[in-house]
């Protein structure tokens, strides 16, 4: 009997799939639409491709192995992550970082325009408080909207103060 149960789910599911499948290649494909504001030159400025978007490298910053109890060295490692920060967007190759609030462990993010983890993994190691230890990263590649390498620009004309002294 239970033999029997399963080959009646196995024949639904089965089926289920079969009716999918015939559904998508039964549709005919709409022509793609094309952008009425698309704008080449800056399609080419910022390297996307026809969708607007384009890879990138994601850093997830963790907290790391290192414990420091000495406040001024602590704020001195996080006084040179935040200027490494500016260097590297300065340079254009950081498009966006930040902390996490309440992220626990999880402590920031930095998105690389970059192609390759390997090249991200260079630009880190450039980091003082990762280097110190007190921060960890995990690299992923990420497609995302080219668009983003223009948040920089907007960023300088809304920071009213800066976040390093």
């Amino acid at each position: 009997m239970k033999v029997f149960i399963k080959l009646i789910h196995l024949t639904i599911v089965i089926f289920a799939f079969s009716l999918c499948v015939l559904a998508q290649t039964d549709k005919k494909s709409d022509p793609p639409k094309t952008n009425s504001n698309y704008d080449a030159e800056a399609a080419k400025k910022v390297g996307a491709d026809e969708y607007g978007m384009k890879q990138f490298v994601l850093v997830f910053l963790k907290t790391g192995p290192t414990k420091i109890d000495d406040n001024a060295k602590t704020q001195e490692l996080f006084n040179g992550h935040l200027k490494n920060i500016i260097r590297l967007s300065d340079e254009g190759k950081l498009v966006l970082a930040g902390p996490f609030v309440e992220g626990g462990t999880m402590r920031g993010l930095f998105v690389f325009d970059v192609r390759t983890i390997e090249e991200a993994k260079e630009l880190v190691k450039t980091d003082p408080a990762v280097a110190a230890g007190i921060l960890d990263a995990e690299y992923i590649k990420w497609y995302g909207s080219a668009a983003l390498l223009n948040l920089t620009d907007m960023h300088k004309k809304i920071q009213k103060t800066s976040i390093v002294d």
